[in-house]
């Protein structure tokens, strides 16, 4: 039952990333999914990446591959097949020069507790905290 869930849930997510409709309610997957302990999620995740190589997907997620505090290495559902290229290592320096920006809006900007109702408002807050972490990135990239 449980690996008859994962596998659906695996191929909802990868259809979704191409584009194709979905047959279910995505609010529900997403639901279905935030219930999953620890090692299901590791089974959804692996299967997820499974069905991303059968319609030729490259998945770009970050490898884990760290040693565990029982001196174990974790198992990565990403292999040498994706981090070979030199396109991962591209797409994984922008993943982290992204993740610069929200974690600087959040530490430093107003990104952490937005104080706007509305779609509007809070569109031109986000803006306003990219704007401010340009204007402190230009020195450095004056610098440079």
């Amino acid at each position: 039952m449980l690996r008859a869930k994962l596998a659906c849930l695996a191929g909802e997510v990868a259809a979704a990333i191409v584009g194709q409709p979905l047959d279910g309610d995505r609010q529900a997957i997403d639901r279905a999914e935030a219930k999953l302990d620890g090692s299901e999620q590791i089974k959804f995740w692996l299967m997820h990446v499974t069905n991303l190589r059968a319609i030729n997907v490259t998945p770009h997620a970050a490898q884990n591959d760290s040693i565990t505090s029982t001196g174990k290495h974790r198992r990565s559902a990403i292999d040498a097949r994706t981090t070979r290229h030199q396109g991962y290592g591209m797409s994984q320096s922008c993943r982290t020069m992204t993740e610069c920006i929200f974690g600087w809006g959040k530490q430093h900007g107003t990104m952490r507790k937005t104080k706007h109702r509305g779609i509007a408002a809070g569109a031109a807050g986000f803006l306003l905290n990219l704007i401010a972490y340009n204007l402190i990135r230009i020195p450095k990239l004056v610098a440079a």
